[in-house]
């Protein structure tokens, strides 16, 4: 018999001689088994009313008798103490556990399941906030769990900065090999920011076959994000440029450059506006305005920022944004906070005249009924901003050679001839053709051309991003000058 069997056959017995009151007070402390503390002493104060109710009623035999009994019972209330408290421990333990697993997302797999031979997973930590990139990512996991047994979970961000901030908290508290951010897509200052903290994978890229596809001897671009050397730590993935789009229904002549953009304000006002810079398609206009308004200083915007570099850019954008504000959309006084909300008010016509760094985003909004037939995109004749965005690997990422796979897999002659097209992303492709074997190169033949979809056979003059800090700096001078109001 154990001593719980043994400690509930006392206490029945003693059940019999205490008032109900005082069986009920006994049994909740009892089930309750919060700790031994609680269960003796609610057990010593029951037993204690007990003798003193049946003290003045008894003999001073049957007194000594309850005397004995009571200290039996104390000592079995102990041992029935101490057990549940032990099981309810770890009960509670067990449960943990149990909710810990629980809350695994679906399509994740712990870790530890990889001890047992199941597919490594990779947490892609990607921009979530468009239909095709969403789409296209989920095509790559099902190419990369085919081909590679890889499962990859796309891990939707509305801001880069939030997987960086996570990694930077893991390094903090130590976790240096189990990170949940494993593959991340940054560029700019995402990028500078996770390599001055040494939060990426070093020395890594040339080690991915498909990396020679890039031909990065020939193209610097591939090897330097926002003016920075990626030094090996990121791969280049696409290539992306400002694009402007208007309603031809109402807009015959669009504006072609930063100047005309202007006077298209003037003559139809309250139908252009841009978001706050806090937005990344808020910061690209700024930055694209201070290029082409500052043609004999562009030269500073691709070194370090300094104090006084940005005292020389800031007077010509400034002058010329003091001059659209009152013109734009709600006068100025109301600025989008996203930049989805541009396509929207283009749909209601609200606006008509618009922006996107993703132009193949345009005709796919037009076949969905998002936009509508009548909108055209083309990009400026003074110059259309333009990057490379990349892949990094984390530092503390567990499954390397898997994260790598995935990255080889995505610089393939098949998966950048997919997300070229432009009823799936349409993201140009970082890949050099002439690299290429014909049948690859085959891949890549355009499809017809959309009547809303920029020509891609008109060069335009690019402007290359602007060093990384920049970004901040213009920010921060835009929230000084015009914080108040926005």
């Amino acid at each position: 018999m154990t001593k719980s069997n043994l400690s509930l056959v006392a206490l029945g017995s003693l059940f019999c001689l205490m008032p109900l009151c005082m069986f009920d007070a006994l049994r909740i402390s009892l089930r309750g088994a919060a700790g031994v503390r609680v269960a003796v002493e609610a057990a010593v104060q029951v037993i204690a009313r007990l003798v003193a109710h049946i003290a003045g009623q008894v003999t001073g035999l049957l007194k000594a008798i309850l005397s004995v009994i009571t200290t039996v019972m104390f000592t079995i209330t102990l041992a029935y103490a101490l057990e549940p408290a032990q099981a309810q421990a770890q009960i509670n333990a067990d449960a943990q556990t149990s909710t810990q697993l629980k809350d695994q997302p679906q399509n994740q797999s712990p870790a530890s399941n990889q001890i047992l031979g199941d597919a490594p997973t990779v947490q892609f930590h990607a921009w979530g906030g468009s239909a095709q990139v969403n789409g296209y990512i989920q095509w790559v996991s099902q190419q990369v769990s085919k081909q590679y047994n890889i499962t990859l979970n796309h891990v939707k961000l509305a801001d880069t900065s939030d997987a960086v901030s996570r990694v930077l908290a893991e390094k903090a508290a130590g976790n240096h090999t189990q990170g949940s951010v494993n593959l991340i897509w940054i560029n700019g200052e995402n990028f500078a920011a996770m390599k001055r903290h040494n939060l990426l994978l070093k020395d890594w890229a040339n080690s991915i076959p498909n990396f020679a596809l890039t031909n990065p001897s020939r193209n610097p671009a591939m090897i330097t994000d926002f003016g920075i050397a990626t030094d090996g730590q990121e791969a280049p993935w696409g290539k992306a440029s400002m694009v402007f789009y208007y309603n031809h229904r109402f807009v015959e002549k669009p504006p072609l450059n930063i100047h005309e953009l202007l006077a298209f304000a003037k003559q139809y006002p309250g139908r252009f506006t841009y978001p706050i810079p806090n937005d990344y398609l808020g910061i690209s206009f700024l930055k694209y305005a201070a290029i082409a308004l500052n043609e004999d200083q562009q030269g500073l915007l691709y070194q370090l920022v300094t104090d006084t570099a940005l005292a020389k850019i800031t007077p010509a954008l400034f002058e010329y944004l003091d001059a659209l504000h009152p013109l734009m959309y709600k006068q100025g006084d109301y600025m989008l906070r996203q930049a989805s909300q541009l396509q929207r008010l283009m749909g209601t016509s609200e606006l008509l005249l618009a922006f996107s760094f993703t132009a193949a985003e345009i005709p796919s909004a037009v076949n969905r009924f998002d936009l509508p037939s009548s909108i055209r995109t083309y990009a400026m004749e003074d110059g259309s901003l333009a990057n490379v965005h990349f892949i990094g690997i984390t530092y503390n990422t567990e499954n390397v050679e898997a994260a790598k796979q995935v990255v080889n897999f995505l610089l393939s002659p098949q998966a950048q001839a997919k997300k070229q097209q432009l009823a799936v992303w349409g993201d140009d492709s970082v890949l050099d053709f002439s690299m290429l074997a014909a049948n690859d190169k085959a891949m890549f033949k355009p499809v017809s051309h959309h009547v809303s979809a920029i020509n891609k056979e008109e060069a335009v003059p690019l402007f290359a991003e602007p060093h990384s800090s920049w970004t901040d700096a213009i920010r921060q001078a835009w929230f000084d000058r015009y914080g108040e109001r926005f």
